[in-house]
C-alpha cells in the first residue's frame, strides 16, 4: 500500500481464486491444487471435501483493490452450479445429484416454511396443511410418491415441535427474556435489561417486518397503537404499524416498555430508523400518527422529521364503550354521546370547554355511574386531550378504523380466556407476538399478494369497517328530512332490518349495532358519513374540519408581518405541490406519464461532480487542443486524488 504513485482502477493488493467445493479442483488459500476425491476420509474433521467429484465448474475472484484496501470486489466468472456440458449437476434443482438421498429430498423454501408454520399456528386442521404444504413442494420437485411421504413427515414433525414449543424458557421471566434475546438477535433492534438506572425495554421487528416497513412505510405514514394492555400486562406494548397497499394496519415493530420518558423513547426510535436506512438509506416517512395525548412529541420529531396526526379513534371508543355500559337507556346513549363530540367540535367554535362540561354534568346527573367514571377518568386530563386535538391535524376515519381493527384483533389474540394466568409474563407476551400474530399477517399479505387461500384473503380485506362499509351501496342508505336528525341503513344479509344511525356526518355518529355498541367504528356509521359528505346542511368529518382550521389559520397571518406571511406561503404552496402530484398520480393510467413530467433533481452537490457530465457543455474554439488536454489532465488528477 502506498507504493504506487500512478496506478489503474483495477490494480490490486491480493487476488484469490474460489471454487465450489464440488468443483473438478479447488485453488483455495496458498494455491495449491487438491482433486476432489471419489472415496471416503475416514476423518474426524466434519468440514472435509465432498465424498464425490460433480464437475461444478462455478468459480470466483475475490480481489483487494489498490484503491479501495478496505472493501472486497468479487467477480463470478461462473455463478451457475453446472458442469461443463451445462447441466446442474448439485444441489436442490440436481435430479440426479450423487449423493445419500438427495434426489428424495423436497425442496423446502423459507416461503413455504413460513407458509406451513403460519397455517399451523392459526389452528388449521393438519389435513389442510398438508395438503396445501405438497401442493407447494410439487411445483419444485414434481409429483412423487416419496416426496408426498417426506413432505407429510416434515407437516407432522413441524407440528410436533410447535406444539411442544413453550414460551418458558426459565421459571424466572427475566431471565426467560435474556434467552430467548441471545437465541433471537435478528429479531430484535433494541433491548435494554432492567437495572438501577435504566428501565425495560424490549423492541421486536422480524425480518420481514423490516422489509414491510421499508416498502410501506417509505413516504407513507405510521401510527402508533400505543399503550395497550397498560392495566393487564407486565408491561404495556406500544406497536408500530404501517398501511399496506388495501390501507391496512400492518405490525412492523412491537415496542414492550413501561417508561414513556423522552430520552428512552429515543433511544428505541433512533435505533429503528436507524434499521430501516439500513437497508434504504432515503428511507423517510411523511408524517406519524398517535392515538395518546400524553405521548411524547418531541422523540418524534427528533427521529423521523416529520408532521404528526392524531388519531380519536382511543377517546371516541372509551366514551362510547362506557356510555353503553353504564346508561340503561338507549335515548339516554345516544344524547350523551352526541354532547361529547359537541364537546369536542366546539374547539374550533371558540365555545368555552369548562362551560359545555359543568352543563353535560348537570343536565345528566342522574346517569351517576357514567358521571362519576367521566369525572374520575377524564374531566382531569380533558384539556390536554382537546388540545392535542386542536394543535395537531387528524387523521382519517378510514386511518382510525385500520388501527382499531388491528387493536382489536390484537385484544383477540392475547386475551384468551386460557391465558389469563400468563399476562404477568413478559416471555408469553413475546412468543404470542411473535407467533400467532405475526404468522396471522404473513398469511393474510400472502394470501392477498398471491391470490391464494381464498377464504383468508376475504377475511383479510373485511377486516376493517372502512371496507365493509365500501360494500353497501347508496342506494341502502336514507337519510331524515327533517334536520338529518337520524340515517337509516338497510341490513345486507336481512333485507327486514334497518339500523339507525344517529347524528349522522359527525365522527361521534351513534348506531345501535352490536359492533357499534361494543365501542367500535362500525361501518354503518363510515357509510352514512361518506353519503353525507355531498349532502347539504351536514356537518363535514373532523379530518376535514382540521385541516381548514389549518388553512384558515396559515391564511390569518397579518400582512405586516413578513416572515410570518413568508412562512404561510412556503408551506400553503408546499401543500398544493404534493396535493397536485397525488391527484395526478390517482387519475393517471400510465405511471411513466408521470415520471417523465416530473423535474429532474439532483442527488447532491458532490453527485453533481463525479456521477456524470451534463449533456450540453460550451463548444470550444478549434484551436483549443491544448487547452482540452489541460482539461483532462486536471480531471484526471481529481480522479487520482478521490482514489487516494
Amino acid at each position: 500500500m502506498g507504493s504506487l504513485k500512478e496506478y489503474k482502477s483495477d490494480e490490486y493488493l491480493e487476488y484469490r481464486l474460489y471454487w465450489c467445493s464440488f468443483g473438478p479442483e479447488n485453488y483455495g488459500e496458498g494455491g495449491g491444487v487438491l482433486p476432489s476425491r471419489r472415496y471416503r476420509l475416514n476423518t474426524r474433521n466434519r468440514a472435509a471435501r465432498p465424498q464425490s467429484m460433480r464437475g461444478c465448474t462455478c468459480h470466483f475472484v475475490v480481489k483487494r483493490l489498490y484503491a479501495r484496501p478496505a472493501l472486497a470486489l468479487i467477480i463470478f466468472n461462473e455463478r451457475r452450479h453446472i458442469n461443463k456440458s451445462g447441466f446442474v449437476c448439485h444441489g436442490p434443482l440436481d435430479k440426479d445429484a450423487i449423493g445419500p438421498g438427495a434426489k428424495k429430498i423436497p425442496y423446502i423454501s423459507n416461503e413455504i416454511q413460513q407458509q406451513t408454520m403460519s397455517m399451523i399456528y392459526l389452528g388449521i386442521p393438519e389435513e389442510n396443511v398438508l395438503e396445501k404444504h405438497i401442493e407447494y413442494v410439487q411445483r419444485y420437485g414434481g409429483s412423487d410418491a416419496t416426496v408426498s411421504t417426506l413432505a407429510s413427515q416434515y407437516v407432522r414433525k413441524l407440528g410436533m415441535i410447535i406444539k411442544r414449543s413453550t414460551h418458558e424458557l426459565d421459571l424466572d421471566d427475566q431471565a426467560s427474556i435474556r434467552m430467548w434475546v441471545e437465541r433471537n438477535k435478528k429479531s430484535i433492534f433494541f433491548y435494554q435489561d432492567t437495572s438501577e438506572t435504566d428501565p425495560f425495554i424490549l423492541g421486536i421487528q422480524t425480518e420481514w417486518q423490516l422489509q414491510q416497513m421499508v416498502r410501506f412505510g417509505h413516504r407513507s405514514l405510521i401510527a402508533a397503537d400505543s399503550t395497550f394492555g397498560i392495566k393487564r400486562l407486565k408491561y404495556p406494548l406500544c406497536t408500530l404499524l404501517v398501511f399496506d397497499s388495501r390501507q391496512h394496519a400492518l405490525p412492523v415493530a412491537w415496542v414492550i416498555t413501561r417508561s414513556v420518558a423522552k430520552p428512552d423513547v429515543a433511544k428505541w426510535m433512533k435505533a429503528l430508523l436507524d434499521r430501516a436506512r439500513s437497508v434504504d438509506p432515503g428511507w423517510k416517512i411523511n408524517g406519524f400518527v398517535i392515538d395518546d395525548a400524553a405521548m411524547e412529541i418531541d422523540p418524534i420529531r427528533d427521529a423521523f422529521c416529520c408532521p404528526i396526526l392524531f388519531s380519536i379513534w382511543r377517546v371516541r371508543g372509551s366514551w362510547l364503550r362506557n356510555v353503553v355500559k353504564k346508561c340503561s337507556n338507549i335515548e339516554v346513549q345516544r344524547e350523551i354521546f352526541k354532547r361529547l363530540g359537541e364537546i369536542v367540535y366546539s374547539i374550533w367554535g371558540g365555545l368555552d370547554t369548562s362551560v359545555a362540561l359543568e352543563e353535560l354534568i348537570l343536565d345528566f346527573v342522574d346517569q351517576s355511574a357514567f358521571m362519576e367514571y367521566f369525572k374520575c377518568t377524564w374531566v382531569p386530563k380533558i384539556e390536554m386531550w382537546l388540545s392535542t386535538i386542536k394543535t395537531f391535524p387528524l387523521a382519517s376515519q378510514e386511518a382510525s378504523g385500520a388501527i382499531e381493527a388491528y387493536h382489536v384483533k390484537l385484544k383477540t389474540k392475547l386475551f384468551d380466556d386460557s391465558h389469563l394466568g400468563a399476562l404477568q409474563r413478559v416471555d408469553w407476551l413475546v412468543h404470542k407476538l411473535t407467533t400467532e400474530l405475526h404468522s396471522a399477517y404473513w398469511l393474510d399479505r400472502y394470501a392477498d399478494e398471491s391470490d391464494s387461500f381464498q377464504h383468508v384473503k376475504e377475511e383479510y380485506i373485511a377486516s376493517t369497517s372502512w371496507h365493509r362499509a365500501l360494500q353497501i351501496p347508496d342506494s341502502a342508505v336514507t337519510l331524515d328530512d327533517k334536520g338529518h336528525l337520524f340515517a337509516k341503513v338497510a341490513s345486507q344479509k336481512d333485507s327486514s332490518r334497518t339500523h339507525l344511525v344517529w347524528n349522522p356526518g359527525s365522527d361521534f355518529a351513534f348506531c345501535d349495532c352490536a359492533w357499534s355498541m361494543q365501542g367500535n367504528f362500525c361501518k354503518h356509521v363510515i357509510k352514512v358519513n361518506m353519503i353525507c359528505e355531498n349532502a347539504k346542511g351536514c356537518r363535514p368529518s373532523m379530518s376535514f374540519w382540521s385541516f381548514r382550521e389549518i388553512l384558515i389559520d396559515l391564511c390569518k397571518k397579518p400582512m405586516d408581518d413578513s416572515i410570518g406571511l413568508d412562512e404561510s406561503v412556503a408551506w400553503t404552496h408546499q401543500m398544493l405541490d404534493q396535493i397536485k402530484q397525488l391527484v395526478e398520480l390517482n387519475s393517471s393510467n400510465d405511471i411513466g406519464i408521470v415520471v417523465n413530467n416530473m423535474p429532474l433533481k439532483w442527488i447532491s452537490k458532490k453527485g453533481r461532480t463525479f456521477v456524470g457530465i451534463p449533456a450540453s457543455l460550451p463548444a470550444l474554439p478549434s484551436d483549443s487542443k491544448t487547452i482540452t488536454k489541460n482539461v483532462q489532465k486536471s480531471r484526471k488528477r481529481k480522479r487520482l486524488s478521490r482514489l487516494r
